[in-house]
């Protein structure tokens, strides 16, 4: 009996104990989320507030106007903004196939000796500093886009009558679509690590029965592959898209900071980013709130990116618990 109850007590003290480092584990786990979200919150209401005196001081017109004039006290934030949504969709445009073909190449296709040499040189790319990237955008890819892009396109897609005005301008090399091509180089091995993880965990026997039914290649990737993994591949492409809408330094050297708005991708422009990088050591005043005012408005259009992939991927579920 003596025994029994010993056993019965020490059984007791391990609940009480396991019980009470539970506890501590689910208040450590929940201070860690509140941190990040207090830092969140403090970042919004600290860009907020250091930019009150142009968002509530000139309200719509801050975010409708493109004049943007530090002399005058006359700030426009839509030239920025269209720069930055202009790049990151040209970027997502040109990235998201590409990526997906490094994605099936690499887990479809190619042999088993190559996988993992070309998948750690893509992964590489992703250690690499914007700095380094603008740097090549600016000293190669930039000449590159003046001398044979750009004459192209004015040429050739510049005649037509629709879209020639997108691809009408002068060989400058520097504009929205260098920048956006250089966005897509960098968020390449995001959205293609992400796709061809997600790829690997597809059941095999799910492509090996549709291949023994006949199905080719573009059939199993299409019909097996992707609607096994669409919600996985749908968050990696809005994660490639938000590190495009934050890009700083390589958008500045590549974009050619002009704050003028112009349908031609040829031409130069501004984003909120490098707007925020050129000018803010100088600025004072009016001027810095304007330019921190401007640190919001990408916050915002961020977080708009993120409750769009939100929406999409619990679109995505419902419609798969309807099926």
């Amino acid at each position: 009996m003596v025994i029994a109850t010993d056993i019965i007590d020490s059984g007791q003290r391990r609940s009480r104990a396991d019980a009470r480092h539970d506890a501590w584990f689910r208040w450590l786990l929940r201070t860690c989320a509140l941190l990040v979200l207090a830092a969140l919150l403090g970042a919004a209401l600290s860009t907020l507030w250091g930019g009150r005196e142009v968002l509530f001081g000139d309200g719509l017109r801050f975010l409708t106007t493109t004049q943007w004039n530090p002399v005058e006290n006359i700030y426009g934030a839509w030239a920025p903004i269209y720069g930055t949504l202009v790049t990151s969709l040209i970027a997502i445009v040109i990235a998201v196939p590409l990526s997906f073909g490094i994605a099936l190449f690499l887990t479809e296709i190619a042999p088993a000796w190559l996988r993992t040499p070309v998948a750690t040189a893509i992964e590489l790319l992703a250690a690499i500093p914007s700095i380094i990237y603008g740097m090549w955008g600016l000293f190669v890819f930039v000449p590159f886009m003046a001398a044979h892009v750009d004459p192209l396109l004015d040429s050739s897609l510049g005649r037509l009558p629709l879209i020639g005005a997108l691809f009408r301008g002068p060989p400058l090399g520097l504009g929205l679509l260098t920048a956006g091509i250089v966005l897509a180089v960098m968020i390449v091995p995001f959205i293609s690590s992400v796709m061809r993880e997600v790829f690997q965990t597809v059941p095999a026997r799910l492509k090996e029965s549709a291949y023994a039914l006949g199905s080719t290649t573009w059939e199993v990737v299409w019909d097996i592959i992707l609607p096994y993994t669409r919600q996985a591949v749908i968050g990696g492409i809005f994660l490639g898209l938000g590190r495009a809408l934050g890009e700083t330094m390589a958008v500045t050297f590549v974009l050619g900071n002009a704050y003028d708005l112009t349908a031609s991708l040829l031409m130069p422009g501004t984003s909120i980013s490098s707007s925020i990088a050129n000018e803010f050591n100088e600025a004072a005043g009016l001027h810095r709130s304007a330019l921190i005012a401007l640190g919001f408005l990408l916050f915002v259009v961020t977080f708009i990116v993120l409750l769009i992939a939100r929406w999409m991927l619990r679109s995505l579920k419902q419609k798969e618990g309807t099926a």
